[in-house]
């Protein structure tokens, strides 16, 4: 009988994780499945299209929608590194801005620290498109109305990105490493630099995607701010593709919009690896 009772167990356990393997395939196909019907459709021309919007057979019009693409009145390469300079630079700045902010408020204790986070998460509150009048305003005012630097440097004041930092230290973050540091004589920033960030790795890598993915498709800052072509976007690019007025050429537009994601699927796939072993590393602890 207990032989018995084993071996029911043994293949009830095998049925289960066939089930799992196949539900989680599922979840990839569908996953995976938006992403290549948008490259299929960068082979395809206009018509095929609009004919037939959903195929999983490539064609072989990518190079003509190549052509049509780089023959805009403006450049998508230079569109595509404009976007990959504003994004890693913003990126950089949220997050170390952003988790230092957060450090001094979890670790340190001063007189208005609760009413000075109080007021970060009031900020979160508040659109970005209430301030961009004023915002441009500024810009104009300094004449950084056509300057990447003005994309990137307000990313340094991130409330979103400093709230959720500030939750992720509190809950993981152990003080002690901080109290023996500075018995050894190690310096505030040393602290932060060599023992806090290595720490928030899953944290930081988690913000690190939501940030770029965030900066990488924000159109509406871009469009107020930048009105030379050099300095162009690919998001701006992309949108200025479907206002053609003699034809939509809908095969570019997909060609555009897949240079556009492959970035992001990068980005995710280089810092994946740290978000996993956040996971882990937090069911451990529980």
């Amino acid at each position: 009988m207990k032989v018995d009772t084993i071996d029911q167990k043994k293949s009830g356990g095998v049925v289960l994780k066939v089930v799992i393997y196949i539900v989680c395939i599922l979840l990839a196909i569908l996953s995976i499945f938006p992403f290549w019907i948008m490259i299929v459709n960068a082979t395809r021309s206009t018509n095929e299209i609009q004919q037939h919007a959903v195929t999983l057979i490539p064609s072989s019009y990518l190079q003509n929608n190549f052509k049509v693409l780089t023959g805009k009145s403006f450049n998508p390469l230079v569109g595509f590194m404009n976007s990959i300079i504003i994004s890693v630079g913003s990126t950089t700045l949220s997050i170390y801005f952003s988790t230092l902010t957060a450090y001094a408020l979890v670790v340190y204790d001063w007189k208005l620290k609760n009413a000075f986070f109080k007021m970060i998460v009031g900020i979160m509150m508040i659109p970005a498109q209430i301030t961009m009048i004023g915002f441009y305003q500024m810009c104009y005012k300094l004449g950084l109305t056509n300057n990447l630097l003005m994309l990137i440097l307000p990313a340094i004041a991130s409330p979103m990105t400093v709230f959720f930092m500030r939750q992720y230290l509190v809950a993981a973050f152990p003080f002690e490493i901080v109290q023996s540091a500075r018995i050894d004589g190690a310096g505030e920033f040393r602290i932060f630099n060599q023992m806090c960030l290595p720490i928030m790795k899953p944290a930081i890598a988690t913000q690190a995607i939501f940030a770029f993915v965030s900066s990488w498709n924000n159109l509406f800052t871009p469009l107020v701010l930048l009105t030379d072509k050099k300095n162009y976007t690919m998001p701006i690019m992309v949108s200025l593709l479907r206002g053609d007025i003699y034809k939509t050429e809908y095969g570019s537009i997909y060609l555009g919009l897949t240079l556009t994601v492959l970035p992001l699927i990068v980005m995710y796939l280089i810092l994946s690896r740290y978000i996993i072993e956040g996971v882990a590393m937090g069911s451990v602890k529980g």
